[in-house]
């Protein structure tokens, strides 16, 4: 069965790729070979998806964004404009350094801000909030609220994207969505 999805005309998309179907492909965005992107996901103005990245299903990629080899993304993922990943730890112009990318995991419904940098190595959990500009240079665990250079854990975001306060049992309620959340040994989950 043959997916559909929308390309711009001026969109390149080399052989061997899969782009599922509802997926939108905007102006002078280059898809590299064997790629896998999901279905409705919303790759935005001039980014490079470099060969054997993964993305899930609804990812948004919003403009200048280069996804390189290496990288990730599981449903739900938004990417903001002009973030940045990496892929190689110690890059040197002279020195070829293919086969040793460093892979990056960025889990279910995790939002990374505009001009946010995510050095290789270092997964992001699910529905974790990057703030813009900031430097992800450790894992980031789920729900995890960061900021700054270096990313700095300075509190925790529900799944809608609202910031969460715990009371002194360890629980919080979303106050726009409902959603229940509790808190334990630095871990946050959902409570059902």
């Amino acid at each position: 069965m043959e997916s559909t999805f929308f390309a711009h005309e001026s969109a390149i998309i080399d052989e061997g790729c899969h782009i599922g179907n509802g997926t939108k492909i905007w102006h002078f965005s280059h898809i590299m070979s064997n790629c896998k992107l999901g279905n409705n996901c919303n790759i935005g103005q001039n980014v490079v998806v470099s060969p054997e990245v993964i993305l899930g299903n609804n990812v948004k990629v919003q403009n200048n964004v280069s996804i390189y080899t290496g990288v990730i993304c599981e449903d739900d993922v938004f990417l903001g404009p002009s973030m940045v990943f990496t892929n190689i730890i110690n890059p040197r112009s002279k020195v070829i350094r293919r086969g040793q990318y460093t892979s990056t995991l960025v889990k279910k419904g995790a939002s990374i801000g505009a001009n946010a940098t995510i050095v290789c190595g270092h997964d992001i959990g699910e529905y974790a909030f990057i703030g813009a500009g900031a430097v992800v240079t450790k894992e980031i665990p789920a729900y995890a609220l960061v900021v700054g250079n270096p990313a700095k854990h300075i509190g925790w975001m529900s799944e809608y994207g609202h910031r969460l306060e715990f009371d002194n049992q360890g629980f919080a309620i979303c106050q726009e969505s409902k959603e229940k959340y509790s808190l334990k040994n630095n871990k946050v989950r959902k409570v059902k």
